[in-house]
C-alpha cells in the first residue's frame, strides 16, 4: 500500500491540520523530524530525491536508503508510515507513490495509524450488541415452543393442562440457575457465564423434537435443561454491563439489550409457522437451535468479561468507562445477610414477581389465546403475535432515551425509576382489563400489543434498577429477584392452563392485573435508586 492511501494530494492539509504530522514527523527541506526530537536525519545522507526519480530506481534506492534505519522503524516512532510527503508539490519531489515496503515494520502498525483518523466502533458498543444478539437467540429458542405446541399438541393427544405442565416446564431448570448464574458471573466474570448459556441452550433446542418422540417424561426434563441455559443469561448480562457501560449510558443500553429479547419473540413467531407448514414442527427447533454456533464464535473472539481484559480497547474508551460505570473489582464473597435486610433489594424481588406473571403468560399463552379465542389459524397466530412484541422492542428503546435524558436533566435516578416502572406496571393492567369488552379481534390484537408497549417502560424502571442499588452485585441481585420472576413464570404458567379448563381467559387477566396493581404499590413505596450495597 503507498503512502497515497494515507497522505495524499488531497488530504495532506489535514494530515497537517489533525496533528498527525506533528506526531509521526514532519520533513522539511532536506531534514525529517520526529516529536521526541531524538530521531532525524538528513535525506541527502541518504541520496537525493530527485536522484532516485531521475535514475528509475527509485524502489530500490529507496529501499536501500531506509534498510540502514531498520531499527529506528521498528522502533515504533514511524512503525507502519509508508513515506512522508513534503510540503511543496515539485514532480521531482513527489513520493506519494513509491511503493516503500521496507519501510514498514509491520502490516498492524499501519493499521493501527489508520484507526487514528477513522472513528472505531466502540468497544462497550460491541459488547452491548453481542449481548442483543444472545437475548434475540435466547426468546428465539424460547418462543418457538408457543407456536410448535399446536401441532405437536395434536400429533400427541395432549390436554390444555399437559400444555401448561409442558410450558412450565421451561421454568424448573430457569430456577435453578438464577442465583447461581449470578454468583458465578460475579466471581468469574460474564463471557464465560453467558457463553456457556448459549451454548447450553443450543443444544438443549436442537434435542427437543428427539425428545418429544421418545416421551413426555424426556421431553420435561429437555425444556428443564433448556431453561438451566437461559437461567444464567440475564445475570451474566447484567453483570457484563454493570462493567462496560457508564451510568450515563445504562437505561438506552440494557434497553437495546433487552429489546433483543422481545425481537426474539418476534422473529421466532413470524418465522416458526412458515418452517413448520413447510418442514414440519421439527425444523423449528433444529434451525434455532443451529443459530447458536454462530453466536458463539463470535463472541469467542470479540468479548471480554470487562474492560481491563480487553488488549483492544483504547485508552480513551477505557477512562471513560472506568470513571463512569460499576466497581470493576470481583467480588469473592456474598453479603446475604446485608443483601436481604435491604428493603429496596425486596421491592426488586416482589415487584419482579408481579410483573413477570404477566408477561410470561402472555409469552407463553398468547398464540393458544389467538387460536381458542379469536379464531386464528397457526399462521394468523403467529404472525400477530409479533405485533406486541415488536412494540415492546420499540418502546423499550423509547423508554431508556426518554430515563437517560431525564437522569442527565437532573431528575434523580429514584424518581426516573419509579416514573417508569409505573407505567411498566399500570399500562398492562389498564389494556389486559379492556380484553374482556373489545368486541372485534382487531382490538383484541390492539389492546395486546399496548399492553406490551407499555410493559417495555420496566427495562427503565425495575431491570435497570439492580445496577443502581448494589452495582458490585449486580449479577446476583439479578438472580434474586429474576428468581422471583420465574417462579411467577413456573406458577403463572402452569395455573393459566388449570384455569382454562375451569374458567375463562377473563379469569386469567383478572389475577395478572391484580399482580400489576400490587406490584405498583410496592415499588413506589420500597424502591430507591441510590446505592445501597457497597
Amino acid at each position: 500500500m503507498a503512502i497515497g492511501a494515507v497522505v495524499s494530494n488531497r488530504n495532506w492539509g489535514s494530515f497537517i491540520g489533525s496533528g498527525t504530522a506533528a506526531k509521526y514527523g514532519m520533513l522539511f527541506g532536506n531534514n525529517v523530524y520526529f516529536p521526541n526530537g531524538s530521531s532525524k536525519y538528513r535525506r541527502d545522507s541518504c541520496t537525493k530525491l530527485h536522484q532516485i526519480e531521475n535514475n528509475g530506481q527509485r524502489s530500490r534506492r529507496i529501499r536501500q536508503c531506509t534498510s540502514s534505519h531498520g531499527n529506528w522503524l521498528r522502533s515504533g516512532n514511524l512503525t507502519g508510515v509508508r513515506g512522508f510527503r513534503a510540503d511543496y508539490k515539485s514532480e521531482d519531489y513527489d513520493i506519494t507513490d513509491m511503493k516503500l515496503e521496507s519501510v514498514v515494520a509491520s502490516e498492524g502498525a499501519a493499521q493501527a495509524i489508520l484507526t487514528e483518523h477513522t472513528k472505531a466502533w466502540p468497544k462497550r458498543f460491541v459488547m452491548v450488541s453481542l449481548c442483543f444478539a444472545a437475548f434475540l437467540l435466547c426468546n428465539m429458542d424460547r418462543v418457538n415452543m408457543s407456536i410448535a405446541i399446536l401441532p405437536m399438541s395434536k400429533e400427541f393427544n395432549w390436554n390444555s393442562a399437559t400444555v401448561g405442565l409442558i410450558q412450565s416446564s421451561f421454568f424448573w431448570g430457569y430456577l435453578l440457575t438464577q442465583i447461581v448464574g449470578g454468583i458465578w458471573a460475579d466471581k468469574v466474570g460474564g463471557k464465560l457465564v453467558l457463553g456457556f448459556g448459549v451454548v447450553w441452550w443450543s443444544i438443549a433446542t436442537i434435542l427437543t423434537p428427539i425428545a418429544a418422540r421418545i416421551g413426555l417424561p424426556f421431553l420435561l426434563v429437555v425444556r428443564a435443561f433448556m431453561g438451566i441455559g437461559e437461567g444464567v443469561a440475564m445475570p451474566a448480562m447484567n453483570n457484563l454491563l454493570s462493567k462496560w457501560v457508564p451510568v450515563s449510558e445504562r437505561s438506552r443500553s440494557l434497553a437495546f439489550v433487552y429489546s433483543g429479547m422481545y425481537l426474539g419473540s418476534v422473529t421466532g413467531l413470524a418465522f416458526s409457522p412458515i418452517l413448520i407448514q413447510k418442514f414440519g414442527w421439527p425444523s423449528v427447533f433444529y434451525s434455532f437451535g443451529s443459530l447458536g454456533s454462530i453466536w458463539f464464535a463470535l463472541w469467542l473472539m470479540k468479548a471480554h468479561s470487562s474492560p481491563n481484559e480487553d488488549p483492544e480497547l483504547s485508552a480513551e474508551e477505557k477512562r471513560l468507562i472506568l470513571g463512569g460505570s460499576a466497581s470493576k473489582e470481583p467480588v469473592s464473597t456474598i453479603p446475604w445477610k446485608l443483601i436481604l435486610s435491604k428493603g429496596p433489594v425486596w421491592a426488586l424481588i416482589i415487584s419482579h414477581f408481579c410483573h413477570n406473571w404477566g408477561t410470561f403468560i402472555l409469552l407463553t399463552w398468547m398464540p393458544t389465546y389467538y387460536n381458542q379465542v379469536l379464531k386464528f389459524n397457526l399462521t394468523e397466530s403467529g404472525l400477530l403475535c409479533v405485533l406486541p412484541w415488536l412494540t415492546m422492542a420499540v418502546f423499550a428503546n423509547i423508554g431508556g432515551w426518554i430515563a437517560d435524558t431525564l437522569v442527565s436533566k437532573g431528575l434523580s435516578i429514584t424518581s426516573v425509576r419509579k416514573i417508569m416502572q409505573s407505567i411498566g406496571f399500570l399500562g398492562p393492567a389498564f389494556f389486559l382489563s379492556q380484553l374482556s369488552h373489545v368486541k372485534t379481534p382487531a382490538m383484541a390484537v390492539l389492546c395486546m400489543a399496548c399492553s406490551q408497549g407499555s410493559d417495555a417502560f420496566s427495562q427503565s424502571g425495575l431491570y435497570s434498577n439492580h445496577q443502581d442499588i448494589g452495582p458490585r452485585y449486580s449479577g446476583v441481585l439479578l438472580g434474586l429477584s429474576n428468581t422471583a420472576g420465574v417462579l411467577a413464570g413456573v406458577f403463572g404458567t402452569a395455573a393459566t392452563g388449570y384455569i382454562l379448563q375451569k374458567g375463562s381467559w377473563d379469569d386469567v387477566f383478572k389475577v395478572a392485573v391484580i399482580l400489576y396493581l400490587i406490584g405498583t404499590l410496592v415499588w413506589n413505596l420500597f424502591s430507591t435508586g441510590e446505592k445501597v450495597l457497597d
